[in-house]
């Protein structure tokens, strides 16, 4: 049942699951399981800063592995975040390449003043996260692959919570007008809030949408990769048909399951449309995806540019001019209302109770707002330089991993839509 137009967009869902399903998903695939993709250093254990937490989830499905530092490729552990011909060379030429964390006392009056702008950069006021200190002692590296998201049993009132304030306290929604569904406030099947939505302006509208398209996807994900079978000899994990109509089909839903997954591919076609803006950024000679296996590296740097040609050539991408258009003041205001209601949304990450949804809630909101800072950036994109750094425009790799883990979990879901839909289907 979901088909046709977007709204707010010229794009049809048909061609974005053609596009997704057999030209990038694929590709994509490829690219998230090499070393540079698959480690991805994360905080688990910050403190909620909304509440006192203590409902840890203590099922087994939720605890995340970290992985031991020697697994970690050279280049990524020795905090060569910043992917300069310069840092990679000085990585080759220092023998102490291990010791490269202590960078200060072998390092170039230069290099030393264009480390301290990136970490200004880094820090600068354009980020719409909270990002984690990776150089925080409670900061691992997680091994993504091993610890795929799927249902943990992570469910009920702490859940529900989180999803609640993110949508009652952030999504720029007046309290007195209810969500669909909302359960026990004598719903009156979304009519209220379809018609505060409708009038509100464009961005507003758009953050709503990208947050209610990001639950929609995890939601996929947990009903795609389901616990089926949990017995001592075998745990067997696949689509749940049930979980997956609970959450979307219409009827059951009365009529909102569809909104959501329209909404998933708005925020399909925003992060599209991010990987086509930031080309450049990666296009240069002098950046690399740098792990210090050179051919690897090399050959991967080659499927990340055939990906990101490849989100160019998409032909119905997103219009983002349409956002903070108008009045430059009223637009200002707007725009910084808009990155701090995303930051609070990256802190309410460290409220997850179970932490392998912890890790996959940090990791897709960290790279949806990657993906926004590339598209209000777009203006220093075009000016980067051909050699040297970029100081205008900078990310961090924390950043880069983010951004394509997160646009494959989104490419993900719409490809396991197309597994359902197939599903349901052969039921009939």
């Amino acid at each position: 049942q979901v088909t046709g137009y977007l709204d707010d967009c010229t794009c049809d869902v048909e061609t974005i699951d053609a596009f997704n399903n057999y030209k990038l998903f694929p590709r994509l695939n490829e690219l998230l399981e090499s070393d540079y993709f698959r480690y991805y250093k994360v905080n688990l254990q910050k403190p909620c800063p909304f509440w006192d937490d203590n409902s840890h989830c203590g099922m087994r499905d939720c605890a995340v592995q970290p992985c031991p530092s020697d697994e970690i490729p050279d280049g990524i552990r020795s905090g060569s975040y910043k992917y300069s011909e310069e840092a990679n060379n000085l990585a080759e030429e220092c023998e102490e390449a291990k010791r490269l964390g202590a960078v200060d006392d072998s390092l170039s009056t230069e290099t030393r003043q264009a480390v301290l702008q990136w970490t200004q950069h880094d820090d600068s006021s354009d980020s719409f996260c909270e990002a984690d200190d990776i150089h925080s002692p409670d900061a691992e590296y997680v091994d993504l692959l091993l610890n795929p998201e799927r249902y943990t049993g992570y469910k009920g009132p702490d859940a529900w919570k989180i999803w609640n304030s993110i949508y009652e306290e952030n999504c720029f929604k007046p309290q007195n007008v209810k969500r669909p569904l909302a359960s026990g406030r004598g719903d009156d099947g979304g009519h209220t809030f379809y018609k505060w939505l409708k009038g509100v302006c464009v961005e507003k509208r758009a953050f709503y949408r990208l947050i209610s398209g990001l639950h929609a996807s995890i939601n996929i994900h947990l009903s795609a990769r389901y616990l089926l079978q949990d017995t001592w000899s075998e745990k067997k994990w696949g689509p749940n048909v049930t979980e997956f109509q609970q959450r979307f089909d219409e009827v059951l839903t009365r009529g909102e399951g569809p909104r959501r997954l329209k909404n998933l591919y708005f925020l399909y076609l925003i992060e599209l449309r991010a990987l086509s803006k930031v080309l450049p950024f990666f296009e240069r000679p002098g950046f690399q995806l740098y792990t210090g296996n050179k051919s690897q590296d090399a050959e991967m740097k080659h499927l990340l540019l055939e990906i990101l040609h490849l989100a160019k050539s998409f032909p119905l991408h997103f219009d983002e001019n349409s956002f903070f258009a108008g009045n430059k003041k009223e637009a200002a205001k707007l725009k910084e209302e808009f990155r701090l209601h995303f930051k609070n949304i990256s802190k309410i990450m460290d409220c997850v109770g179970c932490f392998k949804c912890r890790l996959w809630g940090k990791l897709q909101t960290q790279g949806l707002g990657t993906a926004l800072k590339i598209l209000f950036s777009e203006n220093l994109i075009e000016k980067i330089p051909e050699s040297g750094p970029s100081y205008g425009f900078q990310l961090t790799r924390q950043e880069i991993v983010a951004l394509f883990n997160a646009f494959g979990r989104v490419s993900t879901s719409v490809k396991e839509l197309e597994n359902f839909r197939n599903i349901l289907q052969n039921m009939r």
